[in-house]
């Protein structure tokens, strides 16, 4: 794609970024196919390919963003697979990045559109807050319907909606410790634990430490960790963002002048794309951009360690799993062979449901701001599912988790619940009442 940014513009190094990243287009269209947004509304402007459009104008003419492009962006899940698709090596991630920052400077939304953002931004990311929030929304779903009813306010109804009505009691393991290895210690480890995950499920992170402290794994939880800033990132709130992650490398960064890591454990796909990019986030900061990279190249998703650790392969026990590859995992890690790997070895039956390149709609708080898109793309996504006939779902993200468990009965699990309960550990709370457990 032919550019024309100003020597002025391209000394900003982001916008020199975009520009790079724009040049490398050749229009081929081959991220249209799919683009879960083009696939569901088929406007040009809702794919890959018009998004890059409307960046690359807003950007080279200097302009503020207005209505239409804002409303194109935010369609956007950001679930990266036209950067899979892209036969020409498209970073789509960091052009769309840029884009929102651009946006939350130069655009003042709608006073309820922003009043839903600050209350996403100022609560998801805070653990105690999100708890609370979760305990008062019994008092808002009588409103529900009523809400559904305003554009505007439809937000609110999704946050009802995907509310639960009962939250686990908060676990031990979410407080810093140390884990000690059963036996002979064969690695050190520290574990993210998260902000939304610890409350929505906090059996994940248990059964992660169970099963690593049996394989002889000391696993540490350090002390004043905060979210990885995935959440506001994808809002275009940078600064908010990078200030989690700069707290976040200076917590890691004392694990690892303290006793040394072996990774960085991430039981989200969501926070471990954006972990994994914080070398990049903060490469211009001096003071972070060596740490920044280091912690992003300790980072690993659980499954992806595993596998270096060589589990023993199981006797089939016959029990069927759908796995579901979170877009973070597959299009934002690359990570597709070792979650389905580790499930087969522990002995389960593992199907491959159709379709499996396009997203849930889950997507951080996507399923709250765009919940109509959301919806139609859960749908379509439980069908294929549900088509495979699993007695259990498995994936590696507590939004697809969520977001999966509001349109169908059958379970959806943590993959390493399941690995858990496979070497030695419980099983699963979601299993106990199934006849399969």
């Amino acid at each position: 794609m032919q550019t024309n940014f100003t020597p002025a513009q391209l000394a900003d190094p982001n916008v020199a970024e975009s520009e790079k990243i724009l040049r490398k287009c050749v229009h081929c269209g081959f991220c249209t196919a799919t683009c879960p947004t083009y696939v569901t509304l088929g406007n040009e402007l809702d794919s890959p390919r018009g998004r890059i459009y409307l960046i690359k104008d807003m950007l080279e003419n200097g302009r503020p963003a207005d209505a239409e492009v804002v409303t194109h962006i935010d369609r956007c899940l950001s679930c990266l697979a036209c950067v899979t698709t892209c036969p020409s090596g498209v970073d789509y991630m960091h052009l769309v990045d840029h884009a929102r920052a651009h946006i939350e400077k130069t655009y003042k939304r709608p006073f309820t559109n922003r009043l839903v953002r600050a209350i996403l931004a100022a609560i998801l990311p805070y653990p105690d807050r999100f708890r609370l929030a979760i305990k008062m929304s019994s008092a808002g779903r009588p409103f529900a319907s009523l809400l559904r009813r305003s554009p505007a306010l439809k937000p609110f109804a999704a946050m009802l909606a995907l509310a639960p009505r009962r939250i686990p009691s908060a676990s031990i393991y979410a407080a810093p410790a140390r884990h000690p290895p059963a036996g002979a210690k064969r690695g050190r480890v520290a574990i993210l634990t998260g902000c939304a995950q610890p409350v929505l499920d906090p059996g994940i992170n248990e059964a992660t430490i169970r099963l690593l402290t049996r394989l002889g794994v000391e696993v540490v939880v350090p002390q004043g960790e905060s979210c990885c800033g995935s959440l506001v990132h994808h809002m275009g709130r940078q600064e908010q963002a990078l200030a989690s992650a700069r707290a976040n490398i200076d917590v890691w960064t004392r694990e690892i002048e303290r006793g040394g890591l072996d990774a960085i454990i991430i039981t989200a796909s969501g926070c471990g794309t954006t972990i994994k990019d914080y070398g990049h986030m903060l490469r211009l900061d001096p003071a972070y951009a060596e740490k920044a990279a280091r912690v992003s190249g300790l980072a690993r998703d659980i499954t992806e360690y595993l596998v270096s650790q060589g589990l023993p392969t199981q006797m089939p026990n016959g029990i069927i799993v759908a796995y579901h590859s979170a877009c973070s995992m597959q299009h934002g890690q690359k990570i597709t062979i070792a979650p389905k790997q580790l499930l087969k070895a522990a002995g389960f039956n593992v199907r491959d449901p159709a379709e499996g390149h396009l997203c849930c709609g889950s997507a951080g708080t996507y399923n709250i701001m765009q919940s109509d898109i959301s919806e139609v793309l859960k749908t379509r996504k439980v069908k294929n599912i549900e088509a495979t006939n699993p007695q259990v779902i498995a994936t590696g993200n507590i939004g697809c988790i969520m977001q999966i468990a509001t349109g169908t009965d059958i379970p959806v699990v943590h993959t390493v619940q399941l690995l858990d309960w496979a070497y030695g550990g419980d099983v699963p709370e979601k299993l106990k009442d199934l006849p399969l457990a």
